[in-house]
C-alpha cells in the first residue's frame, strides 16, 4: 500500500464518515463510496454529510464516490462500514475483485438468518481476501470531534493489523491490535442489545446502582455466551468488551441507547426506531441472540428479559422483578481461579 494509493471506505453513514476523515487527516487519499448520488454530491459541494454528523466538515482528501467497481479496483485497504443487512447485496456481485485485498469490517452486527458476524460474511463472499475487524468504545461523533479515543483492530493476519494501525493511529485516535477477531467482533455486536436496556432504565428514572448492576451483569452474560462459542474471555476485559459496553450503555449519543430511552418514554419499538432515523443494530441482534442462546442453552436472563419487553408485551419493571427473584449465581463465572 503506497502513500498515493487511495484507501476505500464503503458506506456513507456516521462511522464511515468519521473513519474516512481520520484517514485523510493522516495524509491518505480516501474514496468514500455510497449508494446515494445526491448524498455524494452534497458532500462534494458542501464538504458536509447531509444526513449524518451534521456540523462536521468532511476533509478535502475524502472523495465521495458512487462507482463501486472503480473504488474496489483502486484500493488494497478497504474499510467496510455497511449495515449488516446490505453487506451481501453490495459486495457479493464483485467478489472476484476482492482477492488479496485487506477488508476491515467496521459494522457491529450479526446476520439474522445465519448468525454470522460481519467478518464471517466477508470471508464467505471473498475467501481469498485478508479479513480484519475494528471495534471498541467508538462513538462516531466523538471521533469526528477529535475526542481522545482508542480502538482495537483484530485479525490473525499480523501484517493487516500493522497496516491498519499505521493508517488510523493519530494524535487523538489510538489503535491497539488483537489476534482474537471472533471475540472482538462478538463483543461489538452483543453490547448493542444491552445498550437498549440501559437506555430504558435511564428513561424510567432508575438509580445509578441499577445501571451499574445491569452493565456488569451484561458483561458476565456476553462473556458467558462468547466463551460457549470459543472466544477468549480475556478479550471481554479489553476495549472491545467492557470498554465498548460502558460507552454504549451510558451515552445518549449511542443509537441503541436512544432506542431504549424512547421505549422507556412509552414509544413503541417502531416509533423509537423511526425517531432515531438510523440503523440500531441491537434490535436485530436481540432476535437472533435470543434464538441462539435458547438453542445452545446458554443462560442469558437479560437477553430473555429484553426480548419479553420488545416482543412479548412485558414491562421493564416486570422483567427486573423476575431477574431479582432468580437465584444469584457466582459473580464472575468465566475465568479460572487457578494460575493467577
Amino acid at each position: 500500500m503506497t502513500q498515493q494509493q487511495p484507501i476505500a471506505v464503503l458506506g456513507g453513514g456516521s462511522f464511515g464518515t468519521a473513519v474516512a476523515n481520520l484517514l485523510a487527516e493522516n495524509g491518505y487519499p480516501v474514496r468514500q463510496w455510497m449508494r446515494d448520488p445526491a448524498q455524494a454530491e452534497a458532500i462534494r459541494v458542501n464538504r458536509e454529510n447531509p444526513r449524518y454528523l451534521k456540523g462536521i466538515k468532511v476533509h478535502p482528501a475524502v472523495e465521495p464516490v458512487t462507482d463501486l467497481l472503480t473504488t474496489l479496483n483502486g484500493s488494497e485497504l478497504i474499510f467496510v462500514a455497511l449495515p449488516s443487512s446490505a453487506l451481501r447485496s453490495v459486495l457479493a456481485p464483485h467478489a472476484d475483485l476482492l482477492t488479496g485485498k485487506m477488508l476491515v469490517s467496521l459494522t457491529k452486527g450479526i446476520e439474522a438468518h445465519t448468525f454470522k458476524l460481519m467478518s464471517e460474511i466477508l470471508e464467505e463472499i471473498a475467501p481469498n481476501a485478508r479479513i480484519g475487524v475494528l471495534s471498541g468504545p467508538n462513538l462516531a461523533r466523538e471521533i469526528a470531534e477529535h475526542a481522545l479515543t482508542a480502538t482495537v483492530v483484530a485479525s490473525a493476519d499480523e501484517d493487516l493489523c500493522q497496516q491498519v494501525q499505521a493508517a488510523l493511529h493519530g494524535r487523538t485516535f489510538r489503535v491497539y491490535a488483537s489476534a482474537d477477531r471472533f471475540g472482538v467482533e462478538l463483543g461489538g455486536a452483543l453490547k448493542n442489545v444491552y445498550a437498549i436496556i440501559a437506555g430504558m432504565a435511564v428513561a424510567l428514572g432508575m438509580g445509578e446502582n441499577t445501571k451499574s448492576m445491569l452493565i456488569t451483569r451484561a458483561l458476565a452474560e456476553m462473556t458467558r455466551f462468547a466463551v460457549s462459542q470459543g472466544a477468549n474471555p480475556m478479550t471481554f476485559l479489553g476495549l472491545a468488551g467492557v470498554g465498548d459496553l460502558i460507552v454504549t450503555c451510558s451515552s445518549p449519543k449511542s443509537r441503541n441507547y436512544q432506542v431504549g430511552f424512547a421505549l422507556g418514554q412509552g414509544l413503541s419499538l417502531e416509533e423509537a426506531v423511526t425517531r432515531l432515523g438510523e440503523v440500531a443494530e441491537g434490535v436485530n441482534t436481540l432476535k437472533v441472540l435470543k434464538a441462539k442462546s435458547d438453542e445452545l442453552q446458554v443462560y442469558m436472563p437479560l437477553v430473555a428479559g429484553l426480548h419479553a419487553i420488545l416482543f412479548e408485551g412485558r414491562t421493564l419493571n416486570q422483567v427486573i422483578e423476575v431477574l431479582m427473584r432468580a437465584e444469584p449465581k457466582t459473580d464472575v463465572d468465566f475465568i479460572s481461579t487457578s494460575g493467577f
